[in-house]
């Protein structure tokens, strides 16, 4: 993402759940403005637009959530010259979720609201939060609420190959790519990640490793996908990416710069969907930062709802 300096940004949800009367979504009653709106709040110096969606939708309306499938962003100026900035992720809401909500009434937000999915744009107080709530209707009626997201992920910065004697599957992480490693986390996590996948080389398993002390889960290690195995596209690799997908469940792979175009290849593969110019040009990621693919847990292979791409470091 280019970061514009007069431009302020922020982030927020919209929060869903199947409820007794069908598709909810959560507004906000604020309480100075006085104004239903979703939640959503300013990126904090040094923050990411996803960390930033999950912590405001947190501290706005006691709720954890994970992101799903984007929603673009609004825009518009603000009376000091400025323009202000918004990007959305649509974030089911579980019921373990509602249950351990923590939201009271506050100085920011008076209280919150559960609205029929009619009922939610008259209610609104904003055209541009309706315009966002009507990309949210064009992914529910594509039964594209629903989803899983395979994420790809380039391992941060690894000590110079040049320089570095033995072989290269044990070259490590140099001290910036460390300091990437966890940085790298928290936006991450925003996505709710259930499994980790790494090539078994050293700079990636390094890479996942706080990710994978800040969710608890094992890291499943594949030499298929390491650079020093690769040669291209390959049935290693395909099954790799197939099982994931068979899965259905929220999966960082961890690899390398030349490996992840062929791994984003074969979930287009696995998915029907085209390769598109931008896609191609978006997996030639910096170090450290991530492709996210949204796929419909009701059949994946209806092809790609959406992607995204990240660099944290930005």
């Amino acid at each position: 993402m280019i970061v514009e300096p007069n431009t302020i940004y922020a982030a927020g949800t919209v929060c869903w759940r199947e409820g007794e009367q069908g598709l909810e979504l959560l507004v906000i009653h604020r309480t100075v403005q006085q104004d239903l709106t979703f939640p959503k709040g300013k990126v904090d110096p040094g923050e990411t637009l996803t960390a930033a969606a999950v912590r405001e939708t947190w501290e706005e309306t006691g709720l954890q959530v994970n992101l799903g499938v984007p929603l673009g962003k609004t825009r518009y100026s603000l009376t000091n010259g400025k323009t202000k900035e918004v990007h959305y992720w649509c974030a089911e809401v579980s019921e373990e979720a509602l249950e351990r909500s923590t939201f009271a009434s506050n100085d920011e937000v008076e209280s919150v609201h559960w609205l029929p999915v009619d009922r939610v744009a008259e209610s609104l107080t904003y055209d541009l939060d309706r315009e966002v709530f009507f990309r949210f209707l064009e992914l529910a009626a594509d039964d594209a609420l629903q989803t899983f997201a395979i994420i790809l992920l380039r391992h941060a910065t690894a000590l110079d190959a040049s320089t570095y004697l033995p072989p290269d599957q044990t070259r490590p992480l140099a001290t910036r790519g460390r300091h990437q490693a966890e940085i790298i986390v928290e936006p991450l996590l925003a996505f709710g990640p259930r499994k980790l996948v790494s090539s078994s080389s050293i700079r990636c398993r390094q890479t996942i490793e706080p990710l994978a002390l800040a969710t608890g889960k094992r890291v499943r290690l594949r030499d298929e996908i390491s650079q020093h195995r690769f040669l291209g596209a390959s049935l290693d690799i395909a099954r790799v990416v197939q099982k994931r997908i068979d899965k259905a469940k929220t999966t960082v792979i961890c690899s390398h710069g030349p490996v992840l175009p062929e791994l984003l290849n074969e979930v287009l593969l696995a998915t029907n969907a085209p390769m598109t110019s931008e896609m191609s040009n978006a997996i030639r990621l910096d170090t450290a930062a991530f492709m996210v693919l949204h796929l419909r847990v009701s059949d994946p292979t209806r092809g790609l709802i959406a992607w995204e791409a990240h660099d944290p470091l930005v």
